[in-house]
């Protein structure tokens, strides 16, 4: 098949990939010439495990292409994948749609033949209803099927996500568009990806519902996590003690600072708003989207807290910037409130991340940075772990007591126990469990 993605994001060039690996001809498309520039000398605009590997053995066979310019890979096109951001939007935190409804009209006068126009972006409840009106609009004669393939991707899994996943969901209203997509995605019927063919709006409700019930699972647990530090019990045990319940699952409850990322703050947001309009209110995702939040901050005071009360003039050497391990996204980390908290009161802060911190440094300019864990340690009264980078499994214990100037030692991820770090001397503050 012949595949045209209008975007080269995380989501676009990540499917695109995927895609040409699956045999297909993919030409990724953006309007930033320097990344498109960049995508062709081999340089990745992200950091996802694997992908400069699979992009640029694509490119090699000839598979894949990138390009600014979009009328000549939509006219040879099967189908177009708009995969465009879709951030909240300023003043109101509804999903700004406007890159998408760009697309659409970019792409309506360049159709050739039948072609599906396929959203990938994350999108509101009727977004295909208004896609397909402006392409009418715009191209009257074009014989065009709009259909809903929402992406599932987890960030630092992408690849294995896409190639193995746990459904594929269709949105179609038109049976011609069902069976490009099939096409498309036969390649994964060795791996017996189930295809969930359902109505546009069913595909594009569905995504935020999944996100919406996986950050709910979260802020669960960390509420229980709360609890669990005042009444003496442990949350990773009660975490595991549930989640062998094959009803519930263990995936998602691990206790933390919160959830952050490009998917599940917009889009938990994006569902709030879109239910309010309609008259159906979502109290439980308002709330956990609230209590996520504050979650971020409350962190900070729990370093200080480890501290003494106090952390003016002090220094808090933090592990991990990125909302999660295995990527460079600082999208609403919890990192950022957690360096706000900490400098409003008083402390010097410096990080260290494996990947993060050049993106870090755009949204944190004042904060100081170092080459590695041990140096970022280096005089520090508190080292506090954020994000569960696995070059912070096995750090060595008695190296950072001899370069800290406080053994304190607060885990945000719960890596270690607290029997470990009282062995080696250290004062320990994990969350929802007792500190030692």
């Amino acid at each position: 098949m012949r595949i045209a993605m209008i975007g080269s994001g995380y989501v676009g060039l990540v499917s695109g990939a995927c895609l040409a690996d699956f045999g297909h001809g993919v030409v990724c498309i953006d309007t930033d010439p320097a990344k498109i520039e960049a995508l062709r000398a081999g340089r990745m605009p992200i950091y996802e495990p694997g992908l400069e590997a699979l992009v640029g053995e694509n490119v090699r066979q000839g598979r894949l292409a990138f390009r600014t310019e979009l009328s000549e890979a939509v006219a040879e096109a099967d189908a177009v994948f708009i995969a465009v951001g879709t951030p909240s939007r300023r003043g109101d935190g509804f999903a700004d749609l406007s890159f998408v409804h760009a697309a659409a009209r970019a792409i309506a006068p360049a159709l050739r033949g039948f072609t599906v126009v396929v959203t990938k972006s994350t999108v509101p409840v009727g977004t295909g209803d208004e896609v397909e009106r402006l392409i009418r609009e715009t191209n009257p004669e074009a014989d065009v099927a709009v259909a809903s393939n929402p992406e599932f991707l987890r960030e630092g899994a992408a690849i294995a996500d896409f190639k193995r996943p746990d459904r594929i969901v269709v949105g179609a209203e038109d049976a011609r568009a069902v069976a490009v997509l099939n096409e498309i995605y036969r390649p994964l019927y060795l791996n017996q990806a189930p295809i969930l063919v359902t109505g546009r709006r069913t595909a594009e409700l569905t995504k935020y519902a999944a996100n919406a019930f996986l950050a709910t699972k979260i802020t669960f647990i960390n509420e229980i996590a709360d609890l669990c530090e005042r009444v003496g019990a442990d949350v990773q045990q009660v975490a595991r003690g549930i989640g062998l319940d094959n009803r519930i699952g263990s995936k998602f409850l691990h206790a933390g600072p919160g959830y952050g990322g490009s998917c599940f703050p917009k889009d938990t947001l994006a569902l709030v708003k879109t239910a309010q309009d309609h008259g159906a209110p979502m109290r439980i995702v308002e709330t956990v989207a609230a209590v996520n939040e504050s979650r971020k901050r409350a962190m900070a005071r729990k370093v200080i807290a480890a501290c003494g009360g106090g952390v003016r003039g002090k220094t808090v050497a933090l592990l991990g910037l990125t909302f999660k391990p295995n990527t460079d996204d600082m999208r609403d980390a919890p990192a950022l409130a957690i360096v706000a908290g900490l400098q409003d009161a008083g402390a010097r802060v410096r990080a260290y991340d494996p990947e993060g911190m050049d993106q870090a440094r755009a949204l944190m300019p004042g904060l100081a940075y170092a080459e590695d864990p041990y140096a970022c340690a280096e005089g520090a009264d508190a080292l506090v772990i954020v994000t569960e980078w696995d070059a912070f499994r096995a750090l060595d214990f008695a190296r950072l007591r001899e370069r800290m100037a406080q053994p304190v030692l607060v885990d945000l991820r719960n890596v270690y126990s607290a029997e470990d770090a009282e062995k080696h001397g250290f004062s320990y503050t994990g969350v929802g469990k007792k500190s030692a």
